[in-house]
């Protein structure tokens, strides 16, 4: 076996379905040089029963750490990963997001010293989340867009980020009015970069608390490239009833000092200040 070249840290909560596949994403990757650390905020057995029965036949190392569900800890579980792993180079992604086969390929050959990537996602609606199969996935027919309009999904400007290749993809990804940032769901960056900044501030509830690492990185002098159009992964329905108004109120606010006192590194991080 190879020796891993990165690290795809997951983060996940009580979508055991949804996991299942998203695995299978991964167990069909073009290369297989990759570790994983599923970072669990508190999921039940179900989902613990969907990742040994995985590890048991899988060919990269995986490790599952859990803490006990006490709300949304997104963040704290995030922390605990991030010194676990044993490459320099972190993908950062959701447990509903599948990955198409070219993932991490994709990630890896396009990492550079000073920067981090940031990537794109094409959403599905949830009947068609539901009916993906492990033989959809090992085909790779599910991220076709032909196949998709057979299952009922409307043509949209979006279904570029499955059709584009070579020219047109870096022409996309170069005219996109989407800011490149450090979106959770399909990012990656240096190990280094993430320790210098202290990792995730465990302050910040849902909304926006994956693009406040990325500011104090940008703080930092790291750039970010933009690559949405180029490594893809199929983000399954969810949906969002754990979003309270008072959470994106307290995250934008310690955003807004993070940008104003252009912070660096938080001391509510990996390491406790």
């Amino acid at each position: 076996m190879q020796l891993p070249v990165i690290t795809v840290i997951i983060s996940t909560y009580n979508q055991p379905q949804w996991l299942q596949k998203v695995l299978l994403g991964y167990e069909n990757q073009s290369i297989n040089n990759f570790e994983m650390i599923i970072a669990d905020d508190g999921s039940g057995e179900d989902t613990k029963k969907v990742i040994s029965e995985f590890s048991k036949t899988t060919k990269f190392r995986l490790e599952h750490i859990w803490h006990e569900d006490q709300g949304f800890r997104k963040t704290e579980i995030l922390n605990k990963a991030i010194p676990l792993a044993n490459t320099d180079y972190l993908l950062f992604t959701d447990g509903d997001c599948i990955p198409r086969k070219d993932f991490i390929e994709t990630h890896l050959r396009l990492r550079k010293p000073g920067w981090f990537l940031s990537g794109g996602y094409f959403k599905l609606p949830k009947d068609i989340s539901k009916q993906i199969s492990k033989e959809d996935i090992e085909s790779q027919r599910c991220f076709d867009a032909n196949w998709l309009k057979g299952q009922g999904l409307p043509p949209s400007f979006k279904l570029n980020k499955l059709t584009s290749k070579g020219f047109k993809e870096r022409f996309l990804n170069f005219i996109t009015p989407t800011k490149a940032t450090w979106d959770g769901m399909n990012v990656s960056g240096w190990k280094k970069d993430v320790l210098l900044v202290n990792g995730f501030d465990e302050r910040m509830q849902y909304g926006g608390e994956d693009r406040e690492i990325g500011e104090r990185l940008f703080n930092l002098g790291i750039k970010a490239k933009q690559i949405r159009y180029s490594a893809i992964c199929l983000h399954l329905y969810h949906e969002r009833g754990y979003v309270q108004p008072e959470m994106i109120t307290q995250n934008n606010a310690i955003r807004k000092v993070t940008k104003k006192d252009k912070v660096i590194r938080t001391p509510f991080g990996i390491e406790k200040d």
